[in-house]
């Protein structure tokens, strides 16, 4: 399993994929495979052996091609006295060196396939196969070699369940144009209802978002409450009466859609992307076709029933279901047939 060299495993606060493959290695040594991480700094997880490409991690680095190029060239010299039966990447520079390997690697796609992302992993032909977070992503790069689609999950049962909510709405993710809080912002404001923005906003992008976007809509409505660790962002998902998604550009997945209804917390979100697929409109939150309409949706929400929310992230979206969908990969890959020749299976 390799990681990428930003952030711990799992991180202590901001990092969606290290999340995941934390929660995936516990999840497969759980049911009863060997696992060797390979990644940068502490192992916080449950694998039996740990492999690290540098001693701290680099989060400052983030967005920057270098420090994951050198993870790559470190991890292809560290993985050669090291037999496993197949290599998990979820890194982008990592699959390069997929070609010179005599086990088949498995590639998670966790960001877009579109533009220069689409060409790169058509320029690695068959030396990869890829598995996709929704079907939403594989549609905008059908020709890739995809083998699965495998939803992202979370333990459910870490987040508290509540269904008497606050009086505020919630923002959670990066200042960033994609994510468009400002847009989150004038929702609530339009319906009445205070806001709480968390999240990442470091990189210059976030910076010089945040100034020009988001400052210039503060009030006493709003308050930027700043990167929340695992704790503070389960209080505050458990607490909101509605989570926020205002995105404007065609999210592969999107974590804090589950993480909310983990919480019994509908989603309110503007229908790109995989958003479709994760929500159920009416059920677990409510989804419109763009930012005007969402302060209606917000409105609407409150008939959604928090219970509904839960259920459907533990039918859906808990850890066991997608350790137990990706060994199905592993066992389908690591057969004779299914190397070269990528099917779907059930997502």
């Amino acid at each position: 399993m390799v990681a990428p060299p930003y952030f711990d495993v799992p991180p202590k606060a901001y990092g969606g994929v290290e999340i995941i493959v934390a929660e995936l290695i516990d999840a497969l040594v759980e049911r009863g495979h060997y696992v060797v991480l390979v990644g940068a700094g502490r192992n916080g997880t449950r694998a039996q052996e740990f492999i690290a490409t540098r001693d701290e991690p680099c989060p400052s680095q983030l967005g920057e091609p270098l420090p994951e190029v050198l993870h790559a060239a470190r991890v292809g010299q560290l993985l050669c006295d090291v037999g496993v039966d197949l290599v998990h990447d979820h890194t982008l520079a990592g699959p390069l060196l997929a070609a010179g390997r005599l086990v088949p690697t498995l590639v998670t796609a966790h960001g877009s396939v579109s533009g220069d992302a689409g060409h790169y992993y058509r320029a690695l032909g068959k030396s990869i196969s890829l598995v996709g977070i929704s079907d939403a992503q594989r549609r905008s790069a059908p020709d890739l070699p995809w083998l699965a689609t495998v939803y992202n999950a979370v333990r459910v049962d870490t987040f508290p369940f509540r269904r008497d909510k606050g009086d505020f709405a919630l923002f959670l993710g990066r200042f960033h144009p994609d994510k468009a809080p400002h847009l989150a912002i004038n929702a609530a404001r339009a319906a009445g209802l205070p806001i709480v923005l968390a999240g990442k906003c470091s990189e210059r992008i976030e910076h010089e978002y945040f100034a020009r976007m988001v400052a210039p809509r503060l009030g006493s409505d709003v308050t930027v409450f700043g990167l929340a660790d695992a704790q503070a962002k389960r209080e505050l998902l458990s607490r909101a009466r509605c989570l926020l998604f205002p995105i404007c550009w065609e999210e592969p997945f999107g974590m804090v859609m589950i993480e909310a209804m983990a919480c019994g917390t509908p989603v309110v979100a503007v229908r790109k992307g995989s958003v479709p697929e994760v929500i159920e409109h009416g059920r677990t939150g409510i989804v419109v076709d763009d930012a005007e309409q969402l302060p209606d949706a917000i409105e609407q929400a409150r008939l959604v029933d928090p219970a509904e929310c839960r259920r459907t992230a533990e039918e859906r979206f808990d850890v066991p279901i997608m350790a137990g969908r990706y060994e199905a990969v592993y066992r389908q890959l690591v057969s004779d047939d299914a190397w070269y020749d990528p099917v779907s299976v059930a997502s």
